[in-house]
């Protein structure tokens, strides 16, 4: 097998392995991809509502935050007449807002002293008070007097407080006699960091404020500041506006957490609590790591890994059994074709093989083999036929040399007696002079059939078809063979002939062949009759010539019209002939549109040939243009 060609069951294996498993790890990768486009949508749907969640819960908290400590103001002069009960008061007050409160304090204005404390006997932040009234102008409190500081946690770069976005929300208090006296403060954490666990899609909140300072972050060290310190401060800054303008979106971002960490974020924004400016924004964002977004898709790629070996395995035994069902039929066929015994053996071609193209093949190299045996026999038939053709053209050379001697030598012994003045009288010489003439003729007619054969297998034997009158053609032919008739004393019947028939042809080749059939009747026939007999249809005429005469083999039959083909050479050299005739009628009929045929019982049974010429008035008239030979009936070389 030469080094590019390959089994057609590798080829089966390499090619769909080829086609099956780039589309089974395509299949995988876009299950993956879509898979993690959808863990991707959910991160960002949920981070989004995390961030706005996060954002209302402030507000929220802000909001009642401010309310309850306004509230709380107008009943501190009440409450505060002595100062033991100051401090149960303000730890009853820091018990009484829903959030976590880490300190509340009572500080009294303008000395800013210290007059009570839940946490410690510090003041948290001094308060800037100048913005209150000295007289309260109103029966209660407005949240609206709420004051609100965000306060910087101790060592704020290396913090590693649990609690971000510290606020001191202060709040006047007046005493009876409605003068400001004291300021109420209570210190509180919007946000507490909490250990998010992989796959947790609320992510961790971060604050920034409109001009880019950072109030809350995972990383506390990253707390105050600016985003324009970030690698990421472009997108940042895209996602700030965004926010402004009131979107809630999603982001991702690349170093925001970690160097080198990509996270995702949803954001939203809020108006800022330290400013009555509402057009100042506070950007609430839930950030998580990418990886935690993603920690499902593990699973997920378990899965697919595990699927992927599975149907890598499958595949590759499907793929074995396949090959292996679509090369077994055609190897039977290779083996069975490929043994030479098989072609003259009996056994059957393998078949049955469940595919449709493969028994139509089976079928068609069965009679492949069928026809080459009958090829083979027909070549060894046809080697026999050459064979038997160069001995009938020996035959022929010999048959033909003495038919041409013959008539030659008698001619030459007539002329020479002549010559040589061995003749007694006039008439003697007339006798000889026409028995040369006689045998000149005869001499003619071969060397006529031999060129007539020459010319109808060059293609040069033309034809010129006319109107014909059968009956008068007919009559010519009989009258002209006549004497060889009534010398051997044979009955010719001529009764069955119909009238008015006129035939399509030319006239003096049709003629030759009437005269070679009759000829050969009258040959072949010592004792009995020749019958000739006309008869037409629709478009063609019939003359049948039956003789009683000695007949032929009807295994021998088919071979009359072959040129030089002599069925008996003692026939041959008893009768005479070169076996031309018949090849040359043959064709001559052809060549007009007709038919010739020839039928015996057998031996001594007599012949009959049938003539089949077309009529006159038949749309199957030939022109010269149309004429053709009949290529079966040429010289074998």
């Amino acid at each position: 097998m030469p080094w590019n060609q390959f089994s057609f069951r590798s080829i089966i294996l390499t090619r769909l392995l080829l086609v099956s498993v780039p589309i089974l790890l395509m299949g995988v990768y876009i299950t993956y991809r879509k898979a993690r486009s959808a863990f991707l949508e959910t991160a960002r749907q949920n981070l989004t509502e995390s961030a706005v969640r996060n954002g209302e819960s402030m507000e929220r908290l802000i909001k009642a935050l401010k309310t309850n400590l306004a509230t709380a103001s107008d009943h501190v002069i009440f409450t505060l007449d002595e100062s033991k009960d100051q401090q149960p008061f303000l730890e009853q007050l820091a018990n009484t807002f829903s959030s976590e409160i880490n300190c509340v304090q009572l500080v009294e204005l303008p000395t800013n002293q210290l007059i009570n404390s839940t946490c410690n006997k510090q003041i948290i932040y001094p308060v800037p008070f100048a913005d209150w009234p000295t007289q309260k102008k109103q029966i209660l409190t407005n949240s609206s007097s709420v004051y609100i500081q965000k306060l910087p946690t101790p060592d704020e770069n290396k913090s590693t407080s649990i609690s971000q976005l510290n606020l001191l929300f202060s709040v006047p208090v007046y005493d009876q006699k409605n003068q400001l006296k004291y300021s109420l403060s209570i210190k509180t954490s919007l946000i507490n960091r909490e250990k998010m666990a992989p796959g947790s899609l609320t992510g961790y909140p971060v604050v920034i404020s409109q001009n880019g300072v950072i109030l809350a972050h995972p990383l506390p060290q990253r707390i105050g500041l600016n985003i324009t310190q970030e690698e990421d401060y472009k997108r940042l800054k895209s996602l700030i506006n965004s926010a402004i303008e009131g979107r809630r979106d999603f982001l991702h971002l690349f170093s925001f957490e970690k160097d080198g960490v990509e996270i995702v974020a949803g954001y939203s924004s809020i108006p800022s609590p330290l400013t009555s400016d509402k057009n100042q924004k506070w950007i609430v964002l839930a950030v998580s790591p990418l990886d935690y977004a993603l920690a499902p898709l593990r699973d997920i790629k378990n899965v697919l890994a595990n699927m992927v070996l599975t149907l890598l395995i499958g595949n590759i035994l499907a793929i074995l059994y396949i090959a292996r069902e679509l090369s077994r039929p055609i190897e039977k066929l290779r083996d069975y074709a490929l043994n030479k015994d098989n072609i003259h053996s009996q056994d059957p071609i393998p078949r049955n093989f469940y595919i449709k193209e493969l028994d139509q093949l089976a079928t068609s190299l069965d009679d492949m083999l069928e026809s080459l045996k009958t090829w083979g026999d027909e070549v060894v038939s046809s080697w026999r036929e050459a064979q038997n053709a160069n001995q009938l053209k020996n035959e022929f050379l010999a048959t033909t040399s003495h038919e041409l001697r013959t008539p030659l030598n008698g001619i030459i012994g007539c002329l020479r007696i002549i010559k040589d003045g061995y003749c007694d009288d006039l008439e003697e010489e007339k006798e000889l002079l026409q028995q040369a003439d006689n045998a000149a003729v005869h001499l003619l007619g071969i060397i006529n059939d031999i060129l007539d054969i020459a010319k109808i297998e060059s293609g040069k034997l033309s034809i010129h078809p006319e109107p014909i009158e059968l009956k008068k053609l007919l009559t010519e032919v009989v009258n002209l063979q006549l004497v060889h008739i009534q010398k051997k004393r044979i009955i010719l019947n001529l009764s069955n002939w119909q009238p008015n028939i006129m035939i399509y042809g030319d006239a003096a080749k049709l003629k030759q062949v009437l005269l070679n059939v009759l000829s050969n009747a009258i040959k072949f026939t010592e004792v009995g009759s020749i019958t000739i007999s006309t008869v037409a249809d629709d478009s063609m005429a019939f003359i049948t010539i039956k003789d009683t005469g000695i007949g032929i083999e009807p295994s021998q039959q088919h071979k009359l019209f072959r040129p030089f083909v002599m069925i008996d050479g003692s026939t041959t050299r008893k009768f005479g002939g070169t076996g031309l005739g018949l090849a040359i009628s043959k064709n001559l009929i052809s060549l007009m549109g007709g038919d010739i045929t020839l039928f015996s019982p057998g031996l001594g049974k007599g012949t009959t040939v049938e003539i089949i010429i077309p009529l006159a008035e038949s749309s199957l008239i030939i022109k010269d243009s149309e004429s053709q030979y009949d290529p079966s009936l040429s010289i074998p070389h």
